[in-house]
């Protein structure tokens, strides 16, 4: 059986213990599983890339779920507010398509971003990337994302951000939001409004 590195038992163990994960994600981790699927879903952060995250749904750093979520948000969001500044009260369209969990992270987003003191949109129905890159223009907006993963497989989703000109953020951008995420811890950094 494969060894597991410290670093990732350790993240491991504070993901399927800690009570500031839900129960749900918590319930995942401590069913039975092999070292090499906790080493897959641990061994590194999903990556924010070309135009944001794509990845596997599920409990784990390596994983789409909503606490990567509200972090690839924050990250965006901190890019947005030091670019903008005052601006930035311009807002944030948000979309998302009809995949599982894509109004669920949609809304974690909107939450984020909301508590960062940016104006959101949110749309209350499914909408295609299209509709998304228009609304942000239309509106003025600063920014959107749209969540889907478009041909990926059923198992997948992803999370795409925007610029003001209703485009993927470029490299240069994207390279940013990735180092902002890189620095905010997922639980003292996050804040998100709640409505429930």
């Amino acid at each position: 059986m494969k060894e597991l590195s410290k670093e990732i038992l350790n993240t491991y163990n504070l993901w399927r213990t800690d009570e500031r994960f839900d129960k749900e994600t918590r319930d995942e981790l401590n069913k039975p599983m092999s070292n090499e699927e906790i080493e897959d879903r641990f061994w590194r952060d999903l990556e924010f890339g070309t135009g944001g995250l794509r990845g596997v749904m599920g409990a784990g750093t390596n994983r789409m779920n909503k606490y990567i979520i509200r972090k690839a948000t924050k990250g965006f969001a901190n890019y947005l507010i030091n670019k903008y500044g005052e601006d930035v009260k311009r807002g944030v369209a948000i979309g998302y398509d009809s995949r599982n969990n894509s109004d669920t992270f949609a809304r974690e987003a909107a939450l984020v971003m909301c508590a960062s003191g940016i104006p959101t949109y949110l749309y209350a129905y499914l909408v295609p990337t299209p509709t998304l890159s228009f609304t942000v223009r239309e509106l003025g907006c600063v920014g959107g994302i749209v969540v889907t993963a478009s041909h990926n497989p059923k198992e997948y989703n992803g999370y795409k951000a925007y610029g003001e000109d209703g485009a993927q953020l470029s490299p240069e951008a994207t390279a940013i939001v990735a180092d902002e995420m890189a620095k905010t811890d997922i639980f003292a950094d996050i804040k998100r409004v709640d409505f429930d």
